[in-house]
């Protein structure tokens, strides 16, 4: 599916997507000691493969994110850990979500980087307003997840602008993308949070240019 932005489009990530990619991710300043951003042609080809097994496993859904006024893809973004609640829930009242595992009952949003010329433009924002609205009002989920290496605080600082809730850190979770191990800072965003987060990101956004 693809996510139609004012700012930005959400297109399904492709092989055929790797050079304009790996254009995007090699920008001078385009590195990040945080965020894993392929830098060479082999590294982009693994990193799509490996979010398209994902994909096909049921596990995710990976998109590329291009620039509408340059027509040009700037980075990437997915949904992640992808989970599907068993049996009929007692609550809320009255929900019916269809089979189990028609949709997704909860999710993360992440793997997201943008290449420098992107930044401070709005993409980002609109790119979540996108999947966040995606998310909880086609499937009605209950969570999305946010989460980041507890050192990035650019990161963290851009996911607490959203309105998203700290969770608080994870401590030794993973590997980080510089070999170290990581302390994760978890946040969240439940549905009954979502219409007021909505609002201000979309009030935001009619303030970007």
């Amino acid at each position: 599916m693809t996510l139609q932005g004012r700012l930005v489009q959400l297109e399904p990530l492709t092989p055929e997507m790797i050079g304009a990619l790996l254009e995007a991710a090699t920008e001078p300043e385009g590195t990040s000691p945080f965020t894993l951003i392929p830098q060479d042609p082999d590294a982009m080809g693994t990193y799509v493969s490996s979010a398209l097994r994902d994909q096909e496993a049921g596990r995710a859904l990976a998109f590329a994110i291009r620039l509408v006024e340059h027509d040009r893809i700037v980075g990437s973004t997915r949904f992640l850990d992808l989970d599907y609640w068993q049996g009929p829930l007692a609550w809320p009242p009255g929900a019916n979500r269809g089979p189990v595992g028609d949709v997704p009952d909860v999710a993360e949003i992440g793997s997201t980087w943008l290449a420098p010329s992107a930044r401070r433009t709005g993409a980002n924002h609109e790119a979540k307003l996108l999947m966040l609205g995606h998310a909880f009002d086609t499937w009605n989920v209950h969570r999305v997840t946010l989460k980041t290496d507890a050192r990035n605080s650019r990161s963290r600082a851009a996911i607490t602008r959203l309105g998203a809730h700290f969770e608080g850190v994870r401590r030794a979770h993973v590997r980080a993308v510089d070999g170290t191990v990581r302390d994760t800072a978890y946040f969240s965003i439940v549905r009954a949070e979502w219409p007021e987060i909505r609002q201000r990101l979309q009030n935001r956004l009619s303030l970007t240019p």
